[in-house]
């Protein structure tokens, strides 16, 4: 599971650099309107938070079957 996470985080990040840089040239009006006024950081928490609490669930529903592989392998 955590291989899986990591090249999951490897590939997002790879995949950011790469659109961050391609947009370079191409400046986003909305974008600089929420950064002008502070409204870009609620959106980051915003996307953080729910990313967060998807990997999280995802976390609990692999234990969970990986528990009851187990119970149902020894009985």
């Amino acid at each position: 599971m955590l291989k899986y996470v990591t090249l999951l985080l490897a590939n997002l990040l790879f995949w950011s650099i790469h659109l961050a840089l391609a947009q370079e040239n191409n400046p986003v009006e909305m974008a600089d309107t929420l950064r002008s006024s502070g409204k870009i950081y609620v959106v980051v928490a915003v996307i953080i938070t729910l990313f967060s609490g998807i990997l999280l669930y995802l976390i609990s529903l692999d234990r969970k079957l990986t528990r009851l592989e187990n119970e149902t392998r020894k009985g």
